[in-house]
């Protein structure tokens, strides 16, 4: 053993050892721990050095790839005033390529006495903690497809519900991030043309004790250990490569995959969590401590906030999110609860430290970047307030469409607000109609299946008396709840899926499709089914809609097609210029101010054209039928209808009538 070098951090083979290396402030010394292949015995343990910057290094000879390791940080037990160190419990690694699987959670995990998060709890935590395993990987070319945002169409997806029961996969890879390189996924992503995978969270996650006492587990993962591992259950061998050699095979048929990052806490929750790895390397650095240090800011509902605004944690981050693009080949990012990332004491700041490296790196400013703009802290809700080259999932998209179609009152406004792109939230930080991840479902909340089957969430699985959720889903069961035998509402029931459908195609912006939707995937009214790793929360290939799913593709197809329902640019109508954007009634005049606010007037037309063509999108949410005529557009003499979303044939020009609840797409040649 020998001096090791401060950078790079984590464990690097180098000269016939490891250089193992880690940053911890306020420790007063750091002992490596190395176990044996079956993490079960700490065969020795190895002193670390101190460097300027607090980054503690060692060189070991004869270590390689494989080793499993993990680290004990002595320093202050002072809750009081932010420090937490406990040799006692071994410390993972934040920098680490692998990880064990972590073992059942167990109270040793802890690094205070049960009852007191004050008093030092000296049980050795190693036969339960997850350890670091040192990788050698290889350098890797990726040739990212580059899809622009304005051809991108997202598929949200978790990687054991998308692949655990889908056709033809063999039964190695199924729940496996392998899976999605294989040929039978690829092609039906290819047929649903769909261009970019966003993965629900892979990195490691742990179930909360409270879930795992229900005999339940966090599904979703949204409860991280660290950032630059991947979970070892979603891979076949605990090799990251896998995931390096799938992202290969999307990108050679065209195909991009997006991560989404939990930077805003980690799975040690407050006080009272367990003690995995960033509170026993350093409190004070890696968390955001409120007035009394003791206790957590908690600005993810979670139980604490990573502190973002620390040098070594923001470098942390981008480090990460460097690795996955460089090495791994990763296209971008969803950052979940993505306020928090420009939380500078204590409020949402746009030019956040986080935020402008972000923006200013030359490898991931070229990524595609997706916030979910809110968070639990005050004022955390920040849609629009992101910037350039910044998108943000718009739940306004979402919530005005369900309005819509659900038939309330008042909504033709906001349905041309978000139609046209959203542009009184993102023009002014001058950004295109792309900044709008446009949604209708997501992860979070009802399948499409179940948004039009069901007035209430049915989250008695849970264990939570039906209490978690949300309660406010803008949801119509149309008649019956859940499923019904009764053909009028089963067919009321597609039409209305399909009417959603076409509304996130048709909109400006980037549409965002869940995983299963396209084949009437149903989670039985659970609209939280973050702890369901069952039948709930998976999709049901076995009884896939092969008729909306047709629907889909033809929709995707459609806006593939026709450049003018995805704009690269807002249009607007001024005084002498084309008129390129028009609403219409339903008699193809203009729409007046009191037509606008009228609350009764559920019926309107957008008439989208340039050179070459014109597009009329038509749009009847009354509960009774209603007659479109065509617009009076010079040299659109012939309109071809190219989609509806009635029962029945299309109509053959215009005018024609549409059917209560449904909406039609034309399409005219222009004449030279």
């Amino acid at each position: 053993m020998s001096q090791g070098q401060p950078l790079p951090l984590g464990a690097t083979p180098h000269r016939g050892g490891v250089n193992f290396s880690l940053f911890t402030a306020n420790a007063t010394s750091v002992e490596l721990c190395l176990f044996s292949t079956d993490g079960q015995r700490e065969l020795k343990r190895v002193p670390l050095s101190r460097t300027p910057g607090g980054i503690w290094c060692a060189w070991v000879a004869g270590v390689t790839a494989g080793q499993l390791y993990g680290y004990r940080v002595h320093g202050p037990w002072q809750p009081h005033q932010g420090h937490r160190f406990n040799p006692n419990k071994l410390a993972l690694d934040p920098y680490a390529r692998a990880i064990t699987p972590p073992p059942a959670f167990d109270p040793a995990l802890k690094g205070h006495f049960e009852k007191d998060d004050r008093v030092m709890n000296h049980r050795d935590s190693a036969p339960y903690a997850p350890k670091a395993k040192v990788v050698d990987l290889p350098q890797r070319d990726h040739h990212h497809p580059r899809i622009p945002m304005a051809q991108t169409i997202l598929y949200e997806a978790h990687i054991r519900g998308l692949t655990l029961e889908f056709p033809d996969l063999p039964q190695r890879l199924r729940g496996k991030l392998a899976a999605l390189g294989h040929p039978q996924v690829i092609q039906y992503l290819k047929g649903l043309g769909v261009t970019t995978v966003s993965l629900l969270p892979i990195h490691p996650f742990v179930s909360e004790p409270f879930l795992l006492q229900k005999g339940l587990t966090n599904y979703w993962g949204y409860n991280n250990l660290q950032y630059f591992a991947l979970h070892p259950d979603y891979l076949c061998d605990n090799d990251p490569t896998e995931l390096a050699d799938t992202v290969r095979r999307l990108h050679d048929a065209g195909l991009e995959l997006l991560m989404d990052v939990v930077f805003n806490h980690s799975a040690e929750g407050n006080e009272q969590g367990p003690s995995y790895g960033f509170r026993l390397l350093d409190n004070a650095s890696y968390y955001r401590l409120a007035s009394d240090p003791r206790f957590y800011e908690n600005h993810s509902g979670c139980g604490n906030s990573l502190n973002l605004a620390h040098p070594r944690v923001l470098a942390m981050v981008t480090d990460a999110l460097r690795y996955w693009v460089e090495q791994m080949g990763v296209d971008g990012f969803r950052f979940d609860l993505a306020t928090s990332l420009g939380r500078e004491q204590p409020h949402f700041d746009a030019g956040a430290g986080l935020l402008d490296a972000i923006g200013q790196d030359p490898v991931l400013s070229r990524c595609k970047l997706i916030a979910e703009p809110w968070d639990l802290g005050p004022d955390g809700y920040r849609l629009g307030q992101f910037p350039h080259p910044w998108s943000e999932w718009n739940d306004r998209f979402r919530d005005t469409f369900r309005r819509f179609w659900h038939g309330e009152p008042g909504q033709l406004p906001a349905v041309a607000e978000v139609i046209h792109g959203s542009a009184r939230l993102f023009e002014a930080t001058d950004r295109a109609p792309q900044a709008s991840i446009n949604l209708i479902t997501s992860h979070d909340g009802y399948t499409l299946a179940d948004l039009v089957s069901y007035n209430r969430r049915h989250n008695h699985a849970n264990g939570e008396h039906n209490n978690d959720g949300h309660s406010h889903n803008f949801s119509c069961n149309h008649g019956h709840e859940g499923p019904s035998g009764d053909g009028q509402i089963r067919l009321l029931r597609r039409r209305q899926q399909r009417n959603l459908l076409a509304s996130l195609m048709l909109a400006q912006g980037v549409p965002m499709l869940l995983a299963g939707d396209e084949a009437g995937n149903s989670q039985q009214g659970n609209n939280n089914a973050y702890c369901q790793d069952n039948p709930i929360g998976w999709v049901n290939w076995r009884e896939a809609d092969s008729e909306l799913q047709r629907f889909v593709a033809h929709l995707i197809a459609l806006r593939h097609r026709h450049p003018l329902l995805r704009l690269p640019h807002y249009q607007h109508n001024f005084p002498g210029s084309t008129e390129r954007v028009q609403w219409l009634t339903p008699s193809a005049e203009p729409m007046t101010e009191p037509q606008w606010q009228d609350p009764h007037n559920r019926s309107m037309g957008l008439l989208l054209h340039d050179e070459e063509e014109a597009l009329l999108l038509l749009l009847n949410a009354a509960h009774y039928p209603c007659d479109f005529s065509a617009p009076g557009l010079s040299g659109a003499d012939h309109w071809h209808c190219l989609l509806h979303t009635w029962e029945g044939d299309a109509p053959t020009a215009l005018p024609c009538t549409l059917t209560d609840r449904s909406l039609a797409l034309f399409r005219a040649p222009l004449k030279e």
